[in-house]
């Protein structure tokens, strides 16, 4: 192992290392790793006068926003590309961690099979700051309060029929695998989220494709809100994605999209189960088909797989998260290996 692979910042995600990962490794017992760590990609600079209303800090001075944070951890035999785990709405890169009910998470999943992880939270969201700018400009008389951006938080009852945990709040889909008996701790996970706020493409689609260059050979997975994120991603520039798994797009790209962009890219769109009861799912997983139907026919390789249609039942939208959560992962794995080069 060249250890100045493992110290090198800009690549430590994706360096390979000669020796791969067992086929067959442990999900259990001591976790070893090469190294873990964290760092920040993109970003700007705003100067303003409305940075407080607090006399203890002063208004005036410069900020940093629109930078996208990145945890990251490698295995001891890692595989030559990465992974990166990006969340969707109202939450941040906890989506990918342990569960709620304390089981193994993806990151961790994909870990001990011998992938370089870098788990996100997107920019405005968790450790990536927002601006206070809008809001004290507002606070202050200086702006109209219509000019207040979009923030937005969902309620339980909300995400519960978006979630897919059942048709409406407090129902239950049969057989459905969310572990509901841990759902105060999942409610916990939802912070308030800024992106409807924001013009394409956000600064997060920004902040991936610096990433994605700089990891060099990627797989960009994606969840819900951020399910088109790789897709745009990839129109800024293809270099370093290696693959695109969007799960559960909230939208799949439209038919006339640059389809150049995602030329030798493999494509995974997945979906869980009970897509079929409920109307919003069923019309985003037909928009989905509709977009394979139109990249297939200009060469690129994707495919729009339901999780029943393999064998795997019972997934709500958070299937990440699901009790059956690494049964899913193994296939997404299998998935991987077969079709990323």
């Amino acid at each position: 192992m060249k250890k100045t692979s493992l110290l090198t910042f800009a690549f430590a995600c994706a360096l390979p290392i000669a020796a791969h990962a067992a086929d067959s490794p442990s999900m259990d017992g001591p976790l070893t790793i090469a190294k873990q760590g964290s760092f920040f990609v993109g970003g700007r600079e705003v100067k303003s006068d409305a940075l407080s209303t607090v006399p203890l800090f002063g208004a005036t001075g410069t900020i940093t926003v629109d930078q996208m944070y990145v945890r990251y951890q490698i295995p001891m035999q890692p595989k030559d590309y990465s992974v990166v785990l990006i969340h969707g709405c109202c939450l941040t890169g906890k989506s990918w961690e342990t569960t709620p009910d304390g089981r193994m998470g993806w990151d961790e999943y994909f870990l001990r099979r011998g992938y370089s992880i870098c788990v996100v939270d997107q920019a405005w969201r968790g450790r990536s700051a927002a601006s206070p700018v809008a809001l004290n400009m507002v606070k202050t008389g200086k702006s109209a309060p219509d000019s207040l951006p979009a923030f937005t938080a969902a309620g339980h009852e909300v995400a519960w029929t978006v979630f897919r945990f059942g048709a409406e709040y407090p129902q239950v889909f049969d057989g459905m695998q969310f572990p509901l008996e841990a759902q105060e701790e999942f409610w916990k996970q939802m912070v308030p989220d800024w992106n409807y706020s924001m013009t394409p493409p956000v600064p997060t689609v920004k902040a991936l494709s610096e990433l994605s260059q700089r990891l060099g050979k990627t797989v960009l997975i994606s969840h819900s809100q951020s399910g088109i994120f790789p897709f745009q991603t990839a129109t800024i520039s293809p270099k370093g994605i290696a693959g695109i798994v969007s799960i559960e797009p909230s939208t799949c790209p439209a038919s006339n999209y640059d389809m150049a962009a995602l030329k030798g890219v493999p494509v995974m769109v997945l979906f869980g189960d009970f897509v079929s009861k409920s109307e919003v799912w069923s019309k985003r997983l037909a928009g989905c088909r509709d977009f394979a139907a139109a990249a297939k026919t200009a060469g690129v390789e994707v495919e729009v797989v339901e999780l029943p249609s393999v064998g795997i039942h019972g997934n709500s939208h958070m299937l990440m998260q699901d009790k059956n959560n690494l049964q899913v992962a193994a296939w997404l794995v299998g998935w991987l290996t077969a079709h990323v080069k």
